[in-house]
């Protein structure tokens, strides 16, 4: 039993050692680059002049800037990306009175009663739609329902 442990966290150490760890989606800080600044012995030694020790410290800032820009426009294009990837998947629901829609029963709901019940109730119409696309509800008896309901959990319902 403890050869088969060892070879178990054997193989999950060597399989979580080849994971590329820096390519991570949630990463949004930018590391800063290595700056090198010399002591006054060595600025002493070399014998820079003030003006070559200002320029020079002035390369490596506009050096340094240029590396965070270029870091910042990577990042934002990364999420743009993303982005632009998530939301090829996303239909906008447009509603309007007097449409006839189907509600979802959330399985935590008295309604769903087993396995074999059906998955969507109604049909209700819609009443009105807010501002956001959430419609309000009524039943086909005329009830209105209060609240709004979220746009996720409806469908249409065709006649």
């Amino acid at each position: 039993m403890a050869l088969k442990a060892t070879i178990f966290f054997a193989w999950i150490s060597y399989h979580n050692s080849h994971i590329n760890w820096g390519n991570s989606l949630f990463i949004k800080a930018v590391i800063p680059p290595k700056v090198e600044i010399p002591s006054l012995r060595i600025i002493q030694e070399v014998e820079l002049s003030d003006t070559e020790w200002v320029q020079s410290h002035y390369e490596q800032l506009a050096l340094i800037d240029g590396k965070r820009m270029n870091e910042v426009c990577h990042g934002k294009l990364y999420q743009d990306r993303m982005a632009r990837d998530f939301n090829k998947n996303i239909r906008p629901r447009q509603f309007t009175p007097r449409q006839l829609l189907l509600k979802w029963i959330f399985p935590h709901h008295d309604e769903a009663k087993g396995k074999f019940s059906p998955n969507w109730q109604g049909p209700y119409i819609v009443h009105r739609v807010l501002r956001g696309g959430a419609p309000i509800l009524a039943e086909m008896d005329g009830e209105i329902w209060q609240k709004p309901i979220h746009s996720d959990t409806v469908k249409r319902y065709y006649v």
